[in-house]
């Protein structure tokens, strides 16, 4: 957050200064999130269905807190405005014009948004100050994070209709677009894949002429949103049109990506740490942004090959004390990742060790959701996943019934936790994997079960 005062944050919010003085200082990042709120930041106050932000002013200025961006007097220092979400957007957007030489770049797709963003981040990063934070924080929050000091801004660009990439790009103002890919996700929501199109195309409409659109050309839905931009098109994939490739690729025996990077401007050799073939698309997309700030492909190679895993619930491997291998993939699922998250499994036991998935119903899928979950079952049982339990409702159940005559279905993921007491054994490896609503990210831990049992054991 670039220092501003209560006064400057008024005028660019439409808002009034209460109960505080206008010249009071912010210093630090604005959050939505009462225990996030740093001394010398300010709070934004959310009115939700359960938990009303104001609330808990007094409670946050009490901590350090330097004002409260609220939508009624709270009694302390505070920014009142009509509509504490419009403000937020509308501060991120007058931070953003502040910083003239600041490098912002977007990146959507139905998948893999948050592991590009994160290798993107720890490739530019080597090139200059980099915000590129953990998980899929809210949009201003982040725009937000941005100093005087920032070069490179990564913002992680969700939707779940049309509209909605399109109404961030008066606060994001990208000069860089990245798309990944067009997939299932939120299919339901959107209404059907020619408006998940519509919506991810949105980023590249409204890039600058003089800006950038990284497009995946593996996707050939992605490929054709070049005539939707104004900018310069640069393409990515293991396809032979790509202008940034990858070569050869191969896992190894924890299933990451080996490959050769090949650029315009020289070859390298890429050893991910990440686990799952399908990182490989996301480290092409950093790669050919990357190659916009430097023609060191070697600085590149190495900084995709030092990257680690940062945000949580994606891909995480952690090998307990009770010799069981646990894929910890459980933030969310779609139909694309659920399948590559069972790929990444199987190639993790190579056939010498046997495969255990816990698979949590997928949502937002609409109409085509009981097809999707019957396909991912398919794919498990073509795979040869040796255990398959799904959670959630009917069309869990679709998927287990695909999946084979073993498979079990369970109500939710205590449910699960209890059958895998029966079900592990030392050297299995075990996928967790879901929508947010099976709550197996809550659900369970990767902590190392005693010595007796195999359990996942649940977080209470």
């Amino acid at each position: 957050m670039i220092p501003l005062t209560l006064a400057d944050i008024a005028a660019a919010v439409r808002g009034t200064v209460c109960d505080g003085e206008p010249g009071t200082i912010v210093t630090a990042p604005v959050r939505h999130e009462s225990a996030r709120v740093e001394a010398g930041g300010l709070f934004a106050a959310f009115a939700g269905a359960r938990v009303d932000g104001h609330t808990f002013a007094a409670e946050v200025i009490a901590a350090g807190a330097a004002a409260v961006l609220a939508s009624r007097p709270v009694g302390v220092p505070a920014v009142v405005v009509d509509d504490v979400r419009d403000a937020y957007a509308l501060l991120a957007a007058e931070v953003v014009s502040r910083l003239p030489n600041l490098h912002r770049i977007g990146v959507t797709g139905s998948s893999g948004k948050t592991s590009a963003k994160d290798l993107l981040g720890r490739v530019l990063g080597r090139l200059g100050p980099t915000v590129a934070p953990p998980g899929n924080p809210y949009v201003p929050e982040t725009v937000l994070l941005a100093t005087e000091e920032t070069r490179f801004l990564i913002v992680e660009l969700g939707a779940r209709r049309v509209g909605d990439i399109a109404a961030l790009m008066p606060v994001v103002r990208p000069t860089v677009g990245v798309v990944l890919g067009v997939g299932s996700a939120h299919l339901g929501t959107f209404g059907g894949r020619d408006a998940i199109v519509a919506a991810k195309g949105e980023l590249v409409e409204a890039l600058p002429e003089t800006g950038l659109a990284v497009l995946n050309a593996d996707d050939a839905a992605v490929t054709a949103m070049a005539a939707r931009t104004g900018a310069r098109v640069v393409t990515f994939g293991r396809h032979r049109s790509a202008r940034v490739q990858a070569e050869r690729v191969v896992l190894d025996g924890r299933a990451r990506a080996r490959f050769q990077l090949r650029t315009p401007v020289g070859t390298a050799e890429v050893a991910l740490r990440l686990h799952g073939e399908h990182f490989v698309t996301a480290a092409l997309a950093a790669a050919a942004v990357a190659l916009e700030y430097t023609h060191d492909v070697w600085l590149i190679a190495d900084a995709l090959s030092t990257a680690a895993a940062v945000s949580p619930g994606r891909m995480r491997l952690t090998d307990r004390a009770d010799g069981v291998t646990v894929l910890d993939d459980s933030y969310s699922a779609d139909p694309e990742s659920m399948a590559a998250g069972l790929r990444t499994l199987t190639a993790l036991a190579a056939g010498r060790r046997r495969t255990v998935a816990v698979l949590g119903q997928m949502t937002e899928l609409g109409d085509a959701s009981a097809a999707a979950h019957r396909e991912i079952g398919r794919t498990a049982a073509r795979l040869g996943v040796d255990v398959v339990i799904t959670v959630g409702g009917s069309d869990a159940q679709t998927l287990a019934a695909a999946a084979g005559p073993d498979a079990v279905h369970v109500a939710d993921g205590e449910a699960a936790a209890e059958r895998l007491d029966d079900v592990l054994q030392p050297g299995d490896v075990l996928l967790v994997k879901g929508s947010n609503v099976a709550e197996l990210a809550a659900g369970y831990s990767v902590r190392s079960a005693p010595p007796s049992t195999g359990r996942v054991s649940p977080v209470r």
